[in-house]
């Protein structure tokens, strides 16, 4: 205990909590100290573990564990821990840690978060292909009737892990949710790709995000547009206010577009 104490005071170990010790003042060194406090059958949970998994989740200042029903577990500043309603699966092993199976964390997930924020994440899961469509209708099964299944099960079949951005998910949501035709994530068309597009239609759809604001990124979609409108392509371009505060402008703007003869 002398030793540990030592290293602590020459700043060779961190000591995040009471009785644990770490290397670093990481968040991968704190949640593998954590697990030395936790019950043997815990797992790490929530947005923590989607974002190991690169599930394009904000980050948390929280680290997310879940136990099993009925089990005890520490009450930790910076942690937030909660009991399953479900049987724990076998954990996958992340930097030594045990973890919920990638399928139980994007469903549980879009569970829980509001809807805008649900299909990016299901997008993403199949995106670093941890996860199928096929293995989240399964997991979906064993969710039935907990809260917010009914907001999974219609997600679910609209996720597509080749969506790029969390905007260009939400974007797909908002023209979904809207009653128009569901676009194509990441549209081939000649050289260049369309964040969204009906390819029968010659309709394409561009979420301009902060990278586009570039001079270079500029000439580029410049470039693009003028070529996609030689080829008879009409091109709409949206922002954060048209997404996030005045989604009713994208679907009168699209409308006439994709339901007039």
């Amino acid at each position: 205990m002398q030793g540990v104490r030592t290293a602590c005071g020459r700043g060779d170990l961190r000591r995040p909590w009471r009785g644990a010790y770490a290397l670093d003042t990481d968040e991968i060194s704190r949640v593998q100290a954590l697990f030395a406090l936790l019950p043997e059958d815990a797992r790490l949970s929530g947005p923590t573990a989607a974002a190991w998994y690169g599930f394009g989740v904000s980050p948390s200042p929280l680290i997310h564990v879940t136990v099993p029903q009925g089990s005890a577990h520490p009450r930790l500043v910076g942690v937030r821990s909660g009991e399953s309603a479900l049987p724990l699966p076998a954990p996958v092993r992340l930097h030594g840690v045990p973890v919920l199976p990638p399928e139980r964390v994007a469903v549980t997930l879009a569970r829980v978060v509001r809807r805008l924020d649900a299909l990016p994440i299901l997008d993403a899961a199949l995106r670093t292909g941890t996860v199928t469509l096929e293995l989240l209708a399964a997991e979906l099964i064993t969710h039935g009737g907990l809260p917010g299944v009914c907001q999974a099960r219609e997600l679910v079949p609209l996720a597509d892990g080749r969506a790029e951005c969390r905007q260009e998910s939400q974007l797909r949501l908002v023209v979904i949710d809207g009653g128009l035709p569901h676009p194509e994530p990441q549209l081939q068309v000649g050289r260049f790709r369309l964040d969204l597009g009906y390819e029968d239609l010659q309709v394409g759809i561009e979420y301009d995000g902060s990278s586009h604001l570039t001079r270079d990124r500029l000439r580029q979609d410049r470039r693009r547009s003028n070529w996609l409108a030689t080829q008879g392509w009409r091109m709409r371009h949206f922002t954060d206010a048209d997404l996030y505060h005045h989604p009713t402008r994208i679907l009168t703007t699209l409308r006439p577009l994709l339901l007039t003869p």
